[in-house]
């Protein structure tokens, strides 16, 4: 297997174009039998990070704006494109709470995977006001639920298969706040005694933290776990993000308080 090269600088690119950040994608891997299209890239990796774009109309005005995100490999390759399909008076009546689907495309553009949240409270105190997020791949073809699980004191999800079954736990901090550092919800085995992996909120440092919604993910899994559970736990992190991560300024939902 070929080691990725590290991306060229964009010092010989044409002007107006010479502070551009290069965008190095990862090669597409070759089919493999039993696999959606498009999910052959999760095949070669164990880790993947999701950075949000900044939108300058939300920092300036406080204009909610549909959410982008680059998703990479370890090497810093684009892996996919992820961006949020809703309307302006949901994003901006609804907030955090909104209803959405973000459809997550490859190097070519083609959505590949589609993942679609229902509108739902989100209180501790209420156990029938639980989130889900429903994982689509390809689109039109269910291959994994998110359900957030009741508990009273933290945020808990149970990752299901495309028959509903459960395969996989996820537990987070009590306190889902910290300062100058990550805040990491454990990937679980079901009996809830094995680390299998890890999905982490990145600090981004004071500033993007205190006034933007900004935000990144790391997402760690088994190399040899089934690609389907590993777009489930790409999809898990929108989930997270949108739960506890996106309000500026950090706001009740990012203390734990939820509802």
């Amino acid at each position: 297997m070929n080691t990725p090269q590290r991306p060229q600088g964009a010092y010989g690119a044409p002007p107006g174009q010479r502070y551009a950040r290069p965008i190095t994608w990862m090669p597409a891997p070759p089919p493999l039998p039993n696999c959606p299209p498009g999910l052959e890239y999760l095949s070669q990796v164990d880790q993947m990070i999701i950075h949000q774009q900044i939108e300058l109309l939300e920092i300036i005005i406080g204009f909610e704006t549909s959410n982008k995100y680059e998703v990479k490999n370890a090497w810093g390759q684009m892996v996919y494109s992820a961006f949020e399909d809703t309307d302006c008076c949901t994003r901006n009546c609804c907030g955090t709470l909104r209803p959405f689907t973000i459809k997550i495309t490859d190097n070519v553009g083609q959505e590949v995977i589609e993942l679609q949240r229902p509108l739902r409270c989100s209180s501790c105190l209420y156990p029938c006001c639980l989130q889900e997020l429903e994982v689509h791949a390809p689109p039109g073809t269910p291959v994994g639920y998110i359900k957030q699980t009741w508990h009273p004191f933290l945020p808990k999800f149970t990752i299901q298969n495309e028959l509903h079954q459960d395969v996989l736990k996820i537990t987070g901090p009590c306190i889902v706040c910290s300062l100058c550092q990550d805040i990491n919800f454990e990937v679980l085995s079901l009996d809830e005694q094995t680390a299998v992996g890890r999905i982490s909120k990145h600090w981004s440092g004071f500033l993007k933290e205190a006034f933007t919604d900004t935000d990144n993910f790391g997402v760690q899994f088994p190399l040899d776990l089934d690609v389907r559970m590993k777009a489930v736990l790409l999809g898990a992190c929108f989930l997270v993000d949108f739960m506890f991560f996106e309000s500026a300024g950090g706001g009740r939902q990012r203390m734990g308080v939820w509802g």
